[in-house]
């Protein structure tokens, strides 16, 4: 018996990897749906569709991108989590707010980290916390005297209640044993809106979103929301060289549903590296102030059980709870 066990083994070994094999060598053999959670035109959007027009040139089928926002990016992960894995439905969404909900709603239709298999990092960028110049700041270290000293406190703008705008400011808050009142408006360019109004102290907003006004006189740049400087804002000291240990923005994760067959994800990762080299990649890229992704599957299943914990603090700082 045990002669025959030992014959089976490499035997099934074998058949094992003939069949991964196969799988590469037809795998796509038909359009790819890809699912994007959040509405066209954002910046989520737009890198989506210039990668996956550049995935889809080189293996040779068109990705059909559809948007399907609403409650935080959850419905259109919800049509993801229960799709065939296949490798016919894949999914880019915001990191953050992928990781955000898990603890956020009360009832979600899906395991944010076990119902999803990781393919990688498709883009990173930078949240800037905007402040206005009449306060008087000129660094976040003067900016948090300031609050810590304020009665009534300094109001702050995010994108909505949950959202990663508000959030961040939260940690932040946290971190650097401050306190203010969160304002929510309905979007990140409204929020940058009330603090050149004056209607908030501060916000955080993309680098397209506040450098402009920041050259113009209108903003303070306080700081980045990435571990180290970014390179596109070099003279932006990030926030942890004040707060240590601070780090967060915004990241564009490619998943598709769990139990995708290993060749299918490894083929697709490797088609997604490559299509950071093309020029029109590269030129999306740069004007939406974002720098490609480099961490293997592993490496971003990690990252997302990271991330689920440390929004997780976050949200339950807030007492927010959606049902």
């Amino acid at each position: 018996m045990k002669s025959v066990y030992r014959l089976l083994v490499p035997l099934v070994s074998a058949l094992a990897l003939f069949a991964g094999s196969a799988i590469a060598q037809s795998y796509p053999s038909k359009p790819i749906h890809h699912i994007v959670p959040w509405p066209p035109g954002g910046v989520t959007d737009v890198l989506s569709r210039v990668v996956a027009q550049a995935m889809g040139e080189s293996m040779g089928q068109q990705f059909l991108i559809e948007n399907r926002p609403g409650a935080g990016g959850t419905i259109g992960v919800a049509v993801v989590a229960k799709a065939a894995p296949d490798g016919y439905t894949v999914m880019t969404s915001d990191i953050p707010s992928h990781a955000i909900s898990a603890t956020l709603y009360a009832k979600l239709p899906y395991d944010v980290v076990n119902d999803f298999e990781a393919i990688g990092v498709v883009a990173g960028s930078p949240m800037v916390l905007a402040a206005n110049p009449a306060l008087g700041a000129k660094t976040l270290a003067e900016f948090i005297a300031l609050a810590k000293a304020r009665n009534p406190k300094f109001a702050y703008a995010s994108s909505g209640n949950g959202s990663i705008t508000h959030l961040a400011v939260e940690r932040l808050k946290q971190m650097a044993g401050i306190d203010m009142v969160h304002v929510p408006y309905k979007g990140t360019v409204p929020a940058i809106t009330a603090v050149l109004s004056g209607d908030a102290a501060v916000a955080f907003g993309t680098i397209p979103g506040v450098v402009p006004h920041e050259k113009a006189g209108k903003l303070v740049l306080l700081g980045g929301s990435f571990s180290k400087r970014f390179a596109q804002i070099p003279n932006v000291p990030a926030i942890a060289e004040t707060v240590p240990g601070y780090d967060m923005g915004f990241y564009t994760g490619f998943f598709v549903p769990a139990k995708t067959p290993r060749p299918i994800i490894e083929r697709l990762h490797a088609e997604l590296t490559k299509a950071f080299a093309q020029p029109r990649v590269k030129q999306v890229f740069e004007a939406s102030a974002a720098e490609p992704g480099n961490m293997s599957p592993e490496q971003l299943r990690a990252y997302l059980v990271e991330e689920v914990k440390a929004w997780g603090e976050a949200v339950r700082a807030t007492g927010l709870k959606i049902d």
